[in-house]
């Protein structure tokens, strides 16, 4: 028994050495996110009648100024998340986005985006709307076999229904919380240095 937990220690001291690139982690979190939450922010903010519109029909108070808030927290955000600036208070803004983005626009249509048959979440609320999204593809899939080159319409990817369920607000808040608990990370974001400079106690 001595051996295996003298075995199983120096395992975990080998691991733990490894905690010197734990900057990794955030940084990629930054990275994923960032391109993500700019882009949306660039098309709110670029659509603003289209998108208040959208707004509006979601039942959203003040759609336009609500349009002006999220695109404005998004493509702020990115930015910050890009230079590892404020990331821990401009990850407070971008998780309300994404929950009223899943409360609003996506909570009704259940977890997954796509209509999955095997469930790669076990907490789908929606299976009925799974059901019929698949009944739709396979209607989808005669016709276009039917009338159309199936094998060049099939090239860049199978042919699917949008479910558009919450599966991307959910993850990108969770991965939003991860950055609000780490911070931007050692070395590779502006919030590391000015940490340094300015705290004398810094949570790095």
């Amino acid at each position: 028994m001595s051996l295996i937990i003298s075995t199983a220690n120096k395992a975990q001291d080998l691991l733990d050495k490894l905690k010197v690139f734990d900057f990794l982690g955030p940084l990629a979190l930054r990275i994923y996110l960032a391109p993500i939450f700019i882009l949306a922010g660039m098309n709110k903010l670029s659509n603003i009648d289209s998108v208040a519109w959208w707004f509006d029909s979601l039942g959203l108070p003040f759609p336009e100024l609500m349009v002006y808030l999220a695109g404005l927290t998004e493509l702020l955000g990115g930015l910050c998340l890009v230079l590892g600036l404020a990331v821990r208070w401009v990850a407070i803004p971008l998780m309300i986005t994404m929950i009223v983005a899943a409360v609003t626009a996506h909570w009704e249509n259940g977890w997954h985006v796509l209509p999955e048959t095997e469930l790669t979440a076990p907490w789908e609320w929606r299976q009925d709307q799974i059901e019929e999204a698949v009944k739709r593809k396979e209607a989808v899939k005669s016709i276009l076999k039917e009338h159309g080159n199936y094998k060049w319409l099939t090239q860049a990817g199978p042919v699917t229904i949008l479910k558009n369920g919450i599966e991307f607000s959910a993850t990108y808040f969770i991965m939003l919380l991860a950055l609000f608990f780490t911070g931007s990370g050692k070395f590779l974001g502006i919030d590391y240095w000015l940490a340094r400079r300015y705290r004398t106690i810094y949570p790095f």
